[in-house]
C-alpha cells in the first residue's frame, strides 16, 4: 500500500507509457548523435549524481567499519529518490522502502516523516488514485544542493599537499558562491494533460540531440510522453512552414532559427507568447540581451531562447603560444596568423569557415560584412550596432553592393589561400571536424559545435582552444553574431493544447533545464545565471567568454536581421559569392548581381 496522501502534495498524473520517440531526418548535413561521431561529446555525469554515489558509498563504508552502526533510512531513501529523479526513473513507495535498509515498518514510518516534512511529493499514477509515484520536492532539491556545496568545501583540503591550501582542487566542481549554483529541475506541480503526449520539432544539432538523450527525465518532469522530430536547417524551415498550412499543428513546440522570427511572425506561423503566458515567468532579464531581443518582432516575443550560440573565432592556444603569436583582433591579423600556420605539405591549414554554396556561405558572407561594419539591409545605427527589429517598416533596401561589402569579399578571397582544399564544400560541421582533428589553426564556428573537440579528450584541440568575437575590419568593431534557436508555439496549435505547451516551453528553457543540457554536453547557455553557475563554468571557458562578450555589447543579432525575406537574401548571397570564390565572376559583378536579386526579392514580397 502506498503511504497516505498528505494534503497539498498529491499530483494527478495521466497514465502514460513514458515512451521516448525520436526521429532524426538528415538532408545534406549529418544529424548529431552524441557519442557516435568522432570528436562528438559524450554526456558528462552531473556533479549531483556523483555526490549521490559518493554519499551512498560513504554510508556503506561507515556501516561496515562500525559494525554496530545502523543504516540511516532517511538518508538512504533521499539518495534513492534523488538518483531516480536525475535518471528519469519513476519510484514508488515500495521501491523507496526497499532502499531504506531497515525493517518494513520502520521504513514506512520514516517515509511518512519525510512526506510530512515536505521532502517528498506524490503523483497519482492511475485513475483510481490508489497508485502513486514519488518525487523530490523543491525543498529536498535545494537542501541537497546546499549539502553538495558544503561537501565541496569540506573535501577541498583532502586534495592538497600540506602548505598548499590554495591549490585548485575541489571535489566535483570549482568553488564559487553558493548563490550562483542552480538546483536540478523539479517536476511540474501538475503533470501536463496532452493527448498523445508532447510533440516537438527541432534542429538536428548537438544541443537538441542532448535534449533527446534526456527525454526520459523530462517526461518525468512534465508528466507525459515526448515525441521529437529533428531536421537539418533547411528542411526544418520547410517543415515549419508546411505545418503552418495544416488545419491543426502537428507540433506543440517548434524550434525556430533566430533570423526566421520576422518571417514566421508575419506569416502567422508562431503565436505571440504574450497571448499564452505571463512573460515575466520567463525572467527576461536573465537572458543575454541580444538573444532575447532576437526573438521579438514588433516588440512582441514569438519565442524563448533555447540556445544563444554566437559564431566565434576558435583558435589553437597551444600553437599561438608556442610560436609567440598574439590572438588576432583584426581581420588583417587573422590573415597574418593564417599565413603563418598554413603548411599544406604537413597537412596543416590556416583557417576553416563556411564556404559551401547556398545557406552556409550566405550566413558567412553576412557575418563577414558585419566584421567590416556593413549590415545587409539599411538598418538604423544605434548604440552598440544597428536596430534590427524592422516590423512595420516599408522602406527596407538591400545594402549588398557597397564598398564595405567589397572589403568583405576581398577578405573571403584572401582567406581562400590559407584554407583547406575542400573549403568550397565546407559548411557547419565540415569546418569543425578538421579543426577538432588538429589540422586547422583557426575556425569560424558556432559555440554549439564546440563539443566536437571539448567533449573528446583525444582531440588535439581539447583544452587547447581559445574563443574570440569576430575580429574586425578597419571600420568595424569586434562582433559575435548571435545564432541559435528559440522555441515557439505554432499559431495553429489546437486551443486546448496551448496552456500545456506554454508550461512545457517554460520548463524546457528554465535555468535548471539549460544547466542540465550543458552538463550533458551542450555548449550553449542563453541565460546569464547558467553561464555563471560554477558547475557550468568549470566545464568550458566558452561560458565565461560569451558572458563577457554580452557585457561588452559584442553579442549582436543585427548581422542577420530577422526580416521576413532574410532566408531569400542569405540564399542569394550564398550563390553569388560562391561563384565569386570559384572565379566565375569578379567581386564587383557578384555584388551587383546579389544586389539586383535581393531588390527583386524584397519587391516581390511587397516590401
Amino acid at each position: 500500500m502506498p503511504p497516505s496522501t498528505t494534503p497539498g502534495k498529491t499530483r494527478a498524473e495521466p497514465k502514460t507509457s513514458h515512451s521516448v520517440k525520436m526521429e532524426v531526418v538528415q538532408n545534406g548535413h549529418p544529424a548529431y548523435r552524441p557519442g557516435t561521431p568522432a570528436g562528438a561529446p559524450r554526456p558528462a555525469e552531473p556533479d549531483a549524481v556523483a555526490l549521490l554515489d559518493f554519499v551512498d558509498a560513504l554510508c556503506g563504508e561507515i556501516e561496515l567499519a562500525l559494525e554496530i552502526s545502523a543504516p540511516n533510512p532517511h538518508l538512504r531513501m533521499a539518495v534513492a529518490l534523488l538518483r531516480g529523479h536525475h535518471s528519469g526513473r519513476l519510484l514508488t513507495a515500495t521501491s523507496l522502502i526497499a532502499a531504506a535498509g531497515v525493517p518494513y515498518a520502520t521504513a514506512r514510518r520514516r517515509l511518512e516523516e519525510m512526506l510530512a516534512a515536505d521532502l517528498i511529493e506524490q503523483r497519482t499514477r492511475s485513475r483510481s488514485g490508489r497508485s502513486f509515484s514519488l518525487h523530490p520536492t523543491a525543498k529536498l532539491l535545494a537542501n541537497w544542493q546546499r549539502l553538495s556545496e558544503r561537501v565541496h568545501r569540506l573535501t577541498t583540503g583532502l586534495g592538497t599537499e600540506p602548505g598548499q591550501a590554495g591549490t585548485d582542487y575541489y571535489f566535483g566542481a570549482s568553488y564559487l558562491p553558493a548563490s550562483q549554483t542552480i538546483a536540478p529541475p523539479q517536476v511540474l506541480p501538475e503533470p501536463l494533460k496532452l493527448s498523445g503526449g508532447l510533440r516537438i520539432l527541432v534542429h538536428g544539432d548537438p544541443t537538441f540531440m542532448v535534449m533527446a538523450n534526456l527525454k526520459r527525465q523530462f517526461e518525468q518532469i512534465i508528466g507525459t510522453s515526448i515525441s521529437q522530430r529533428a531536421f537539418s536547417i533547411d528542411r526544418l524551415r520547410e517543415e515549419a512552414l508546411r505545418n503552418a498550412e495544416r488545419p491543426s499543428s502537428r507540433y506543440d513546440i517548434i524550434a525556430v532559427d533566430l533570423p526566421w522570427i520576422g518571417e514566421f511572425a508575419e506569416k502567422g506561423v508562431l503565436l505571440p507568447l504574450d497571448t499564452v503566458l505571463n512573460i515575466e515567468r520567463l525572467d527576461p532579464a536573465d537572458f543575454h540581451t541580444a538573444g532575447w531581443l532576437a526573438t521579438h518582432w514588433g516588440n512582441r516575443p514569438y519565442g524563448v531562447p533555447s540556445q544563444t550560440t554566437p559564431e566565434l573565432l576558435f583558435y589553437r592556444t597551444d600553437w599561438f603560444a608556442q610560436d609567440g603569436i598574439e590572438p588576432p583582433r583584426t581581420t588583417a591579423e587573422v590573415l597574418e596568423a593564417a599565413r603563418h600556420f598554413h603548411q599544406p605539405a604537413r597537412g596543416r591549414y590556416g583557417i576553416a569557415w563556411n564556404a559551401a554554396r547556398g545557406t552556409a556561405l550566405g550566413h558567412q558572407f553576412l557575418m563577414a560584412c558585419a566584421d567590416f561594419g556593413q549590415p545587409i539591409v539599411n538598418l538604423d545605427p544605434i548604440a552598440g550596432g544597428f536596430a534590427a527589429d524592422l516590423a512595420g517598416r516599408n522602406a527596407i533596401v538591400p545594402s549588398i553592393d557597397t564598398p564595405l561589402a567589397r572589403d568583405a569579399c576581398d577578405y573571403l578571397l584572401a582567406l581562400l589561400e590559407f584554407s583547406p582544399p575542400e573549403i568550397l564544400s565546407m559548411s557547419w560541421y565540415e569546418r569543425i571536424r578538421p579543426y577538432a582533428a588538429g589540422r586547422i589553426a583557426m575556425a569560424y564556428g558556432y559555440t554549439l559545435l564546440a563539443p566536437y573537440f571539448e567533449g573528446d579528450a583525444t582531440s588535439p584541440a581539447y583544452r587547447n582552444t581559445g574563443y574570440l568575437p569576430h575580429p574586425a575590419g578597419p571600420q568595424g568593431t569586434p562582433v559575435a553574431p548571435v545564432g541559435g534557436y528559440a522555441l515557439g508555439i505554432p499559431a495553429n496549435l489546437a486551443p486546448e493544447r496551448r496552456e500545456a505547451a506554454a508550461e512545457a516551453l517554460i520548463a524546457f528553457t528554465s535555468p535548471a533545464a539549460q544547466k542540465l543540457y550543458v552538463i550533458n554536453g551542450s555548449r550553449t547557455a542563453p541565460r546569464y545565471s547558467v553561464g555563471a553557475d560554477p558547475d557550468v563554468r568549470r566545464l568550458s571557458p566558452i561560458f565565461e567568454a560569451v558572458d563577457a562578450m554580452s557585457m561588452r555589447d559584442e553579442l549582436q543579432y543585427w548581422p542577420r536581421p530577422p526580416i521576413p525575406q532574410i532566408s531569400a537574401l542569405i540564399e542569394i548571397c550564398g550563390q553569388e559569392i560562391h561563384d565569386m570564390l570559384r572565379g566565375i565572376v569578379s567581386p564587383r559583378d557578384a555584388l551587383r548581381r546579389a544586389q539586383k536579386r535581393a531588390e527583386d526579392a524584397l519587391r516581390n514580397s511587397g516590401t
